[in-house]
């Protein structure tokens, strides 16, 4: 593919990714878009370290979804150690050519992938100058698939997913912040009613019950507006 065509594509991803309407289908639009641009791309997934386990957040192929559970039981394998890392560590890609050959770094997790046919794969860490995402991984059964290239085709990729990414999260937070919102102020209105109390003192009756069963504000409010009362 020539790197106009690429470009003109990158920006319609962009404005694709913008388009939707939650940080999962974000998500799962990036994979998607991987596997649709980049050459020889067969699989894509994006992987996070939560913990310490490996989480795949988006999957696009049969694939992903083995090659992630291996990693995370055998806590090894290029895309568990790139998405564990983060940006500052330096190292923010890996590509591996040909994994029928001896992979040293990852000997367990090597042997186990030649078994469901990977033949090579490549990642990239997502990250904006605040945060890490994790990791968009490529994957094809042929070896040699991804040449030296699509490190560069990769980094394009993995920037616009990863603003998107962050500006996906940033309105979907807003938008919780706001139902939040909403719904304390409704259960306050309830309880100012029912039992005749100023809003400080509405407020505080949740605050305290939140506080003495460990339950969420917004999760209080909810179900003082769906039962109509104090739920204590």
């Amino acid at each position: 593919m020539e790197w106009r065509e690429y470009a003109e594509q990158m920006a319609v991803l962009a404005r694709n990714l913008l388009a939707q309407d939650s940080v999962q289908a974000t998500l799962d639009e990036i994979a998607a878009a991987a596997v649709k641009l980049v050459e020889g791309c067969e699989a894509a997934g994006i992987l996070a370290v939560r913990k310490g386990r490996a989480v795949t957040l988006a999957a696009c192929g049969d694939m992903v979804h083995e090659s992630d559970r291996l990693q995370g039981e055998l806590r090894e394998g290029p895309c568990f150690d790139l998405a564990r890392r983060s940006k500052d560590s330096g190292e923010r890609v890996f590509r591996i050519a040909d994994m029928t050959q001896p992979q040293p770094a990852w000997e367990r997790y090597a042997a186990a992938a030649r078994t469901l046919g990977l033949g090579s794969m490549t990642g990239v860490l997502l990250y904006t100058h605040n945060d890490d995402f994790g990791a968009l991984n490529l994957y094809s059964r042929r070896p040699g698939a991804f040449d030296k290239d699509i490190e560069s085709a990769g980094w394009l990729l993995a920037s616009h997913a990863a603003v998107a990414l962050d500006s996906a999260r940033t309105i979907d937070q807003l938008e919780h912040a706001m139902e939040t919102r909403h719904a304390i102020g409704e259960a306050m209105g309830i309880l100012m009613e029912r039992h005749q109390l100023s809003e400080d003192d509405a407020f505080n009756v949740l605050r305290r019950i939140s506080q003495h069963h460990n339950i969420k504000l917004r999760d209080v409010a909810q179900r003082v507006r769906a039962e109509g009362t104090d739920p204590a």
